[in-house]
Formats: C-alpha cells, sequence, structure tokens
C-alpha cells in the first residue's frame, strides 16, 4: 500500500485508486487524485470529512471535493483489503455494500513514531505508542535529552517541527540568564489542508470554549459578500473568528477560501502580539482582495461597541454641531 510519503513515487496515473482516512493527507490526496481522471474511493469510519475540523467549514470542503468526482464511503464499518491478483476493497457505508477492485491504494489513518532501535530505555528516555514524552520544554524524562517534531508533539506539522527545534536550541544551549526557557505551550499553531479549496485554522474551536467553560463572541463573514471573491467566483467559504466575550482578544479562528492557508497568517500574527479584532479594521486592506473579510469582521466587532448609551451620546454631540 501506498503512504503520504511514496505515493509521490508513482510513475503512471492509478486508474482506480481506494483512500483509508478522510482526515487532511487522505482529503487532498483523494481530490487531487479525482482532478487528474482517476476513479476515487474515500473511505471514513465516521460521518463526513475532516472530523476535527469546523462541521460547516468541512462540509463546504466536501461538497467541493463530491463535486470533482470523489467517492465517498463514510461511516464506513466491517472494511477488508484482499490481495487475490488485485486489490480489493469491501466495506458496508450507509446501508450499502460495496466490494470495488481498484489498482492502487494509499492509507492515510495517521502515523507511528519510529523509536524502536534508539534504545532509549538504556537513557531513562520514557515513550508509548504516541511518542516521546516530553515536558513544556521539551525535555524528556531525562533531562539532558530534548526531543522535537512528530514524535513529541500532537501537531503533526512540518511548520510546527520547525518551531520546536527552535525551543530545543535555546533550551539546551542558551537558557541563561535574561533569555530564559521557551515553552512548546505558547506556540500559537495554525494549519491549513490543502484542498479546493483550502481549509485554514488556528487557535480554539467553539467547542474548545465550551468544554473549557470561556465565554467568546462569534463573528462570521461569508465570502458571497467579499467583491474579490465574487468576481473570481470563490463565493463559497467564509471566515469565522472568536473572540474572549466582550473584548476583541482573538482566541481562535477558521477560514474556508481559495487561499486559506495564506490568509489565516494575518490573524495569527495578530494573536502572537495581542492585536485584537478592532485594531484589525483600523489597518487598510487593499480593495479588492478575499482578506478584504477579515477587515470586515473588524467591522463587525467595531459595531458592537455603539451601545444605547453611546448611540444617545452621539445623537446629542450632533444635535450640538448642527446647532451652532
Amino acid at each position: 500500500y501506498l503512504t503520504n510519503e511514496s505515493v509521490f513515487s508513482l510513475t503512471e496515473l492509478p486508474k482506480r485508486i481506494g483512500i483509508i482516512g478522510a482526515g487532511p493527507i487522505g482529503c487532498e490526496m483523494a481530490q487531487s487524485f479525482a482532478q487528474l481522471g482517476s476513479e476515487v474511493f474515500l473511505i471514513e469510519s465516521q460521518h463526513g470529512i475532516l472530523p476535527k475540523e469546523d462541521r460547516e467549514a468541512a462540509d463546504i470542503v466536501q461538497k467541493a471535493m463530491l463535486a470533482d468526482g470523489v467517492q465517498l464511503l463514510c461511516c464506513g464499518h466491517d472494511l477488508e483489503i484482499k490481495n487475490d491478483g488485485g486489490i480489493r476493497l469491501t466495506v458496508d457505508s450507509h446501508g450499502q455494500h460495496y466490494d470495488q477492485p481498484v489498482d492502487q491504494l494509499l492509507v492515510a489513518v495517521g502515523r507511528a513514531p519510529n523509536v524502536e532501535k534508539l534504545n532509549l530505555d538504556a537513557v531513562a528516555v520514557k515513550f508509548d505508542k504516541n511518542g516521546v514524552e516530553v515536558n513544556d520544554n521539551l525535555q524528556t524524562t531525562n533531562p539532558n535529552i530534548f526531543a522535537a517534531g512528530d514524535v513529541a508533539s500532537m501537531y503533526q506539522f512540518t511548520h510546527v517541527a520547525d518551531f520546536l527545534a527552535r525551543i530545543v536550541i535555546q533550551n539546551s544551549l542558551f537558557a541563561i540568564g535574561p533569555f530564559g526557557k521557551k515553552k512548546a505551550s505558547d506556540l500559537i499553531i495554525p494549519w491549513t489542508t490543502y484542498t479546493s479549496p483550502e481549509l485554514a485554522h488556528v487557535g480554539i474551536y467553539e467547542q474548545d470554549a465550551k468544554d473549557a467553560g470561556i465565554d467568546i463572541d462569534t463573528y462570521i463573514q461569508h465570502f458571497d459578500e467579499v467583491d474579490r471573491a465574487i468576481l473570481e467566483g470563490d463565493e463559497d467559504g467564509f471566515v469565522r473568528i472568536h473572540t474572549k466575550k466582550g473584548t476583541d482578544k482573538i482566541v481562535g479562528a477558521t477560514i474556508v477560501a481559495k487561499n486559506a492557508g495564506d490568509m489565516i497568517s494575518e490573524i495569527t500574527v495578530a494573536m502572537n502580539n495581542n492585536v485584537g479584532l478592532g485594531a484589525i479594521a483600523n489597518a487598510i486592506h487593499p480593495y479588492p482582495t478575499q482578506a478584504e473579510a477579515i477587515r470586515k469582521l473588524g467591522d463587525q466587532y467595531n459595531r458592537t461597541r455603539l451601545t444605547a448609551f453611546n448611540k444617545t451620546m452621539l445623537q446629542a454631540l450632533m444635535r450640538w454641531n448642527v446647532g451652532r
């Protein structure tokens, strides 16, 4: 079977490909092969795709994937893989039984840490099936040994591994005097699923806020009200930003758009530097751009500040100016 690494070694397009797992890698590959002309069967045990993402956002991506020809077999169970002169998948999905031959099989259901031959027991470094145990400074249970990357984080992204490595360098070589130690928990981590449209996220989801007892306000801007998106035919999508209730402090955001991965960086920079949603509204954005949707959310926040008292004071001020 293929993985997200070996799939790029294919030298010809498979006529039929089965993909197990509708997470980011499974969705990216399924849509890509469908756009290239393969018949794609995407199998997922849960309902829909991208089970960890905002449901409304994932539904928009799913609609686009189905339009590209991906055959989604979700809520799949009793999956069997046979290889009797060719690969054959059998699975039950939504009350229907499928018995489908494929030319290639891609498994995209997650990764396992590769630590078996490191002899970590000999140096008192604890690990399990999920990876190496580290503290917030990325020290292992042997304080002289650090770990970074997929093996030491729940966020298995290249850009996260990069910044975790920076923390290891800081803490192992320079955590003396004025520099201090860096913490992995201080990182504000964005990520993107590179489908068409892209789905990008940073910070917490609405459900995360509920689970943590955090009160939030939510602002949403659909792209069918953004001129650049309308001009380019990219009206399906939105920007959703969560702020701490009663303030403009951004605690999370989701973007579904053609270039969502580029747009999420503006919000990540704002969160890293405690720039609120109101301040974003005050920053001039070029017109017409899709990023104008983010500024429009700042305008939405500013309008909430027009309380009944403020409105009364403004009306009184206007009457006074007219009277002059």
